[in-house]
């Protein structure tokens, strides 16, 4: 499993492509023109089949990602918002209000665990990952390691955490995850420079191929950060770059991509330009990037909010699904969903219920965009307060 075999991915052994012109030679005479047809092997493997299925399951219409794999010490700053100690019970606590509120499964098709969470139950003892597979979403896991500083670079990262992964990805299979997530950052303010653009390139590809191994669909993300005060045009011209060089990796690597699932950052202006952009025009860009750069055969486009308020979000989003895409366009959000949910909640038990209700409202608000049937006109203040933190954007 771990090395790849060269097989037909359904019906026959080779894709045929005819047509090809190719060289011959003629008795009595130079090279002539021959048509002949050219076999490329196909790399296939167990869970080819199932990587598929799982991959247009989570992208389904009018349903989205529910991100909420923060690392311990990020949902304790989370937690501290609210007065509550960054404590194993307290995390389970919210995650449990979460995912066990009723009918989210009509919004949300997928949600990215950390590993603490995907071993945990709730206080009644029932697994998360069954709390979620009675709901229809596809349980997630994130498997990278965290960001740290790239040598050579201009001040940049680069993600850590393939040594293992392999291992590591099989475990989280056996446990009920079916997806996976590993987040790489690129800097504009920084450059980027051509390494770590290929660093980051090149890690999304070995991690996704891995994972393909192991029966998870990864989520492919590397994220351009807000931060920076350029504009827009900066802004698509690096992710051009940066998404040119992450599908020549991710082909190198033999990864199919029916079996993948896409997290990028929706194009905007860098966070401190003095010119904000309207959801039209960050659709305008945003579309033109995905028409160049990804291939049609990409079931899933699942974009994360990128720090922007929970409407603006959405707005973008829904901007984007107004005419029809060749990908499923939608959502990966944790803030964007998840802002107003944390300030009614406050850690009290009285307020779950509450507190789920607003979980549903972001999640429907949310799947209407996706469907490009969503108006701002009854969202409240809250809603609509931006949420940017300087070098995180997720």
């Amino acid at each position: 499993m771990a090395c790849a075999s060269f097989a037909k991915l359904n019906a026959a052994s080779f894709y045929s492509i005819g047509g090809h012109k190719s060289f011959t030679q003629r008795p009595g005479s130079s090279t002539s023109l021959a048509t002949r047809t050219v076999s490329l092997p196909i790399r296939a493997g167990s869970f080819t089949d199932e990587l598929i299925q799982t991959a247009k399951t989570i992208a389904s219409p009018g349903r989205g990602i529910l991100a909420i794999d923060e690392s311990n010490a990020t949902c304790g700053k989370r937690l501290s918002s609210i007065g509550l100690d960054n404590t194993e019970p307290n995390r389970q606590a919210y995650r449990q209000l979460l995912l066990t509120t009723p009918g989210l499964g009509e919004y949300i098709s997928g949600a990215i665990l950390f590993e603490e969470t995907l071993y945990q139950s709730t206080t009644d003892g029932k697994k998360f990952v069954d709390v979620l597979r009675d709901q229809k979403i596809v349980p997630g896991i994130k498997v990278d390691k965290g960001l740290v500083s790239l040598p050579g670079s201009n001040n940049e990262s680069w993600c850590q955490g393939l040594d293992g992964l392999a291992s590591r990805s099989a475990e989280y299979y056996k446990h009920g995850a079916r997806f996976a997530k590993w987040r790489t950052v690129v800097s504009i303010p920084c450059g980027p420079s051509a390494l770590a653009v290929k660093e980051a390139a090149w890690g999304l590809a070995r991690y996704a191929s891995i994972s393909q191994d192991n029966g998870l669909v990864p989520i492919v993300e590397p994220e351009i950060l807000l931060d920076g005060d350029h504009p827009i045009e900066r802004t698509l011209e690096v992710a051009e770059k940066v998404w040119a060089e992450v599908f020549y990796y991710l082909a190198e690597n033999n990864v199919i991509f029916e079996g993948i699932l896409l997290k990028p950052s929706m194009v905007t202006p860098g966070a401190e330009h003095k010119q904000k952009a309207s959801p039209d025009t960050i659709a305008k860009y945003t579309l033109a990037l995905l028409k160049r750069r990804v291939p049609p055969a990409v079931p899933g486009i699942m974009f994360l909010s990128g720090g922007q308020s929970e409407v603006e979000a959405t707005l973008n989003l829904n901007a984007m699904n107004k005419s029809p895409n060749p990908w499923h366009v939608s959502f990966s959000y944790a803030r964007a969903l998840q802002n107003t949910v944390l300030k009614t909640w406050r850690g009290r038990p009285e307020n779950v219920e509450a507190a789920q209700k607003a979980l549903l409202v972001r999640a429907k608000a949310n799947s209407l965009a996706q469907l490009g049937k969503y108006s701002a006109e009854d969202e409240s203040e809250e809603a609509k307060r931006g949420m940017f933190v300087k070098g995180y954007t997720y």
